[in-house]
This record gives structure tokens, sequence and C-alpha cells, in this order.
């Protein structure tokens, strides 16, 4: 009986408490419209670009970009446990598409996107390459925030030709310290979250100091920028899915990341605690061309609350 009240609080609380959306992206299974050419006027911005759709395997991908008259290399961003395109800050969003094409989409069976969730992440991560590979890409810059940090890492061991520089936030490598009970972290939170009116995302993304929490609640207000045409909350099946693959990733054996030969620059807050900075440590050890910023008095959300300081230096390391 516990157990069943338990997930039936859970269904309940998880998509008030990881998406604010008042109203929902295209209907699911229908193609948006070709972009037109306001799209690429300035005023343009994440709070209110264009939610699109592609089709490829019998499955539509709800995908946004930004930043199409930049030109280069695309970043392709990956998304976190959980998350949905409205999960995104949108202060990191504009400020890599002011310099860069960017691209966002969700997950397979995730948000607006149809099809059977993925319950591993390395089906996420051909999930990711087929979506890249229907928008007509051959190369892409990816950026990959916790979860999506570890899809990156399994698209450039599966096809390393189609990756020219990655960006991994918050995350870890397969079989990292404490990857694998990521469920109860989060379930936690998501418990906390209800009781105190919260969003969970402030106690699993910031710390609990008076900079943390500030940061916090900075962070949760940007993301209702976008008040329209806000994409599907993630499912339970979605979401139970994302938690058996990231405890799978965490029980793995350590791939050979000294293979990757593609730049690499990893970030994270000293306090993770999500995925513990011994993870990200570990990564700029294993990974032969990595650099490694580290942010202080700050948790798993570190590029978010140092936003300011993250874009420049993302913006210097993706520049050609």
């Amino acid at each position: 009986m516990h157990r069943l009240f338990a997930m039936a609080v859970l269904c309940l609380t998880i998509g008030a408490a990881f998406n604010t959306a008042s109203a929902r992206a295209q209907p699911v299974g229908s193609p948006a419209p070709s972009p037109s050419s306001s799209e690429s006027r300035l005023g343009v911005e994440w709070r209110n670009v264009r939610t699109q759709f592609v089709s490829t395997g019998g499955v539509y991908y709800s995908y946004r970009e930004l930043g199409q008259n930049q030109g280069g290399t695309p970043v392709v961003f990956l998304n976190h446990l959980a998350a949905v395109l409205d999960n995104w800050d949108p202060r990191v969003v504009d400020g890599i598409a002011a310099n860069h094409h960017v691209v966002v989409f969700d997950n397979r069976g995730v948000g607006a996107s149809t099809g059977e969730p993925a319950a591993t992440i390395e089906q996420m991560a051909d999930d990711a390459i087929s979506f890249i590979k229907a928008k007509g890409y051959t190369q892409v810059d990816l950026f990959g925030f916790s979860m999506g940090g570890m899809i990156a890492q399994e698209i450039v061991l599966k096809e390393p030709q189609l990756v020219r520089k990655i960006i991994l936030a918050g995350t870890g490598p397969a079989g990292g310290e404490g990857i694998s009970t990521v469920a109860g972290v989060s379930n936690r939170a998501l418990i906390r979250g209800l009781l105190t009116f919260q969003d969970p995302k402030q106690f699993l993304f910031f710390t609990r100091t008076a900079n943390g929490i500030a940061a916090g609640k900075a962070f949760l207000e940007r993301l209702k920028e976008r008040s329209e045409k806000r994409d599907d909350e993630i499912s339970f099946s979605a979401y139970r899915a994302q938690l058996k693959a990231l405890r799978a990733w965490g029980e793995k054996a350590p791939a050979d990341l000294s293979v990757v030969k593609q730049p690499v620059l990893i970030a994270n807050g000293e306090d993770d605690l999500m995925v513990p900075i011994e993870n990200s440590r570990d990564l700029a050890r294993r990974l032969p061309h990595s650099e490694l910023i580290i942010y202080p008095d700050a948790g798993h959300g570190g590029i978010f609350q140092f936003y300011a300081e993250f874009v420049p230096a993302a913006l210097t390391f993706l520049a050609p």
C-alpha cells in the first residue's frame, strides 16, 4: 500500500514539479510547417521561438532551433532527467545562439515527441543520432547536461565522425560514483518539493546556501519566461524509463574514453547532489583533450547559476 501511495504521489507531482506548462506545443504527431523568414528576424528568442517536428523511423521529434543565420556547426542540446524543451535556461540557450546555430529536441516519447520512451542511455543515443541525421546534419557539436552528457558520450563512441566538439555539464561516465542511485535522490526531492510547495530543482540543482537558494529562485523564474505554446510535460512512464536507464548506466562497466579525440569542455558545481563532482574530475582525467571548470558554492545546476561566466566560456570553446 505504501509503495502504491508513493507511486501515485509521484505521478501527480512529476508534471507539476518539473514543468510549468500552461499551453501546449503543436499537437503530437503533427509536423509543423516549414520555417518562415520571420524566424530569422531579430527578436526571436528561446521564450518565443516556434516548436517544430521532424519525422524519422516512425517517430515525430519535437524541437526548437535558434541562430540558423549564424551558420557553422550546429550545437545540439541533450536534455537532463525529466526535462522537456522548457527546462533549458533561456540565458544559456540565447547566449550560445548569439554565435551559433542551436538545436534542442525532446527525446523519443518525452514532451511532444512521439514513440515509446527509451529505457537505456544507449537507445537514447541511437535516437539522438537518428534525429541529427533526419535534420540533415553531417557533423554537430554536442552539449549534454546531466543525463544528456551521458547520451553525448555514447554518441561520440558510436559515431565519432558525427561530432566536432562536446560540452559535458553536471554529468559523469558509465559506472560513475552515485549515478546508479539518482532515482532515490530525485524521488526524495520530488516529495520534498511537494511537501514544501517548491520545485524539486531548487533542491536538486542548487545548494542550500543563501547564494544557492537565490540562484535557484532566479533560475526557476527564467524558466517561466515562455508563457505560451509550451512543451508537453513528461509522463510518469517516460520518467520511470529514464530512471531505469540511469541506474543501468551507473552499474555499467566504464568505457574507454581515451579513444575520444574531440575537444571536450567539462563543467559542474563543486557540490553536485545528483552526480557527485568526482565524476567530472574523472571525466577530465580520462578524456585526453578536455578542460574542466568547477563553480564554487554551486550544485548540479552550476552552469545555470553561473550562466554569465559559463556562456562566454562555452562560446570560446565552441569557436571554429
